[in-house]
């Protein structure tokens, strides 16, 4: 069997999206005229209407972070008591439940897309339920039609944490549309960023004035506060990337569904290593992550072996969600009803493949064969 060599340069499971610098310096220069860098300025005001036009809704509110929008959301909605919510997700969700002093009810996940199970949540409702919080985990749309119903039929608010789905659109319409609010992460290394940024997507348009008191320290006007708010607002340098970002969101697209295209093409038919079905046909995705589930008798060793072995190659995969939630140290003291067989059975098996806009299709071929010779070489 040939011998594949390492890469020159790390090799990450993801990288930011940097529009061409002249462009953005070109914008630095309008910033740098108006002197002003904060406190909704001409940028973010620009973002928030082009991003308005683009999930085709006005109900939006521009955050300095994801974390922070999501907290403030479930403060923006008087979310109590318990939500129940999944284990198979980045921390920041249940973090932003405790943060409004809201007890977590960890809840299984299917096993398909690893998204919320419609038909797990139910049985966990008590008379101190207040909301769902599901996560359309890798971009995949959870099951929604089921957990409306859900909701619905027990006047249950529901929340969705898109972090992953932005562009993803479901009959057509953007999954923004979808459930009661949706937070959605402009983090550096999303598929669409601002930096550092978050976004509520929301259906009640009254809920607008209270998130802008929110993360405005609460403030009214100049001399009225109405209510304890913090400093979540999204500044101007993360405004003008997002202005830049979007200009290219059809290309980031195209490109990382190339990449996972290449990755199925290559490693589609290798036993012991899963991918996610298709989505259906009702769904546009976004691919903007991909995940494979790894078989330890059928690949011949370990998602954790094989997680090692990449990096000798100077490839950096990620064991991403791993571990559970509810096995980190701050929340293993909460109690857990549900055995999440599916989540722990997917968080030990789990492993997404690095995917970037600058990512060659050379290289993901390259990465392939450099799995395929780590099987042939251990089992």
């Amino acid at each position: 069997m040939k011998q594949i060599e390492p890469f020159d340069e790390p090799i990450y499971v993801t990288r930011p999206f940097m529009p061409p610098l002249s462009e953005y310096a070109r914008g630095l220069e309008e910033i740098w005229k108006n002197k002003w860098l904060t406190n909704d300025g001409p940028v973010l005001q620009q973002l928030e209407k082009r991003l308005g036009d683009y999930f085709k809704t006005r109900n939006l509110s521009l955050f300095t972070n994801g974390t922070l929008a999501l907290q403030i959301a479930l403060q923006g909605l008087g979310i109590t008591g318990e939500v129940i919510t999944t284990p198979f997700t980045f921390v920041a969700t249940t973090h932003a439940l405790y943060w409004n002093k809201i007890r977590p009810i960890f809840a299984d996940i299917e096993p398909t897309h690893f998204t919320l199970d419609p038909e797990k949540v139910e049985a966990l409702i008590t008379p101190w339920t207040t909301a769902i919080l599901a996560v359309h985990v890798f971009g995949h749309p959870c099951r929604l039609k089921a957990l409306e119903e859900i909701a619905k039929k027990n006047n249950l608010a529901l929340i969705y944490d898109a972090a992953h789905a932005f562009g993803v659109k479901v009959n057509g319409r953007s999954i923004a549309h979808y459930g009661d609010l949706s937070m959605f992460s402009f983090h550096a290394t999303k598929l669409y960023h601002t930096m550092e940024g978050g976004l509520i997507a929301f259906k009640d348009s009254r809920l607008a004035r209270t998130l802008y008191y929110l993360k405005n320290f609460g403030f009214k006007n100049q001399t009225e506060v109405v209510m304890p708010g913090t400093n979540a607002k999204m500044n101007e340098l993360q405004g003008l990337m997002g202005i830049q970002a979007l200009e290219y969101i059809d290309e980031l697209i195209r490109k990382h569904k190339e990449i996972n295209a290449a990755y199925r093409r290559n490693l589609g038919d290798v036993s012991g290593i899963e991918f996610c079905p298709e989505v259906p046909a009702d769904v546009d995705p976004n691919f903007a992550y991909v995940p494979v589930l790894i078989e330890k008798t059928n690949f011949g060793m370990s998602r954790d072996a094989l997680f090692e072995e990449l990096k000798k190659y100077n490839v950096f995969a990620r064991r991403y969600f791993y571990p559970l939630v509810n096995d980190f140290a701050c929340y293993q003291h909460l109690s857990v009803s549900d055995p999440l067989i599916v989540a722990k059975n997917v968080s030990n098996r789990i492993l997404t493949l690095p995917t970037y806009y600058d990512l060659e299709l050379d290289d993901v071929n390259r990465i392939c064969d450099i799995i395929l010779l780590i099987q042939g070489t251990k089992r």
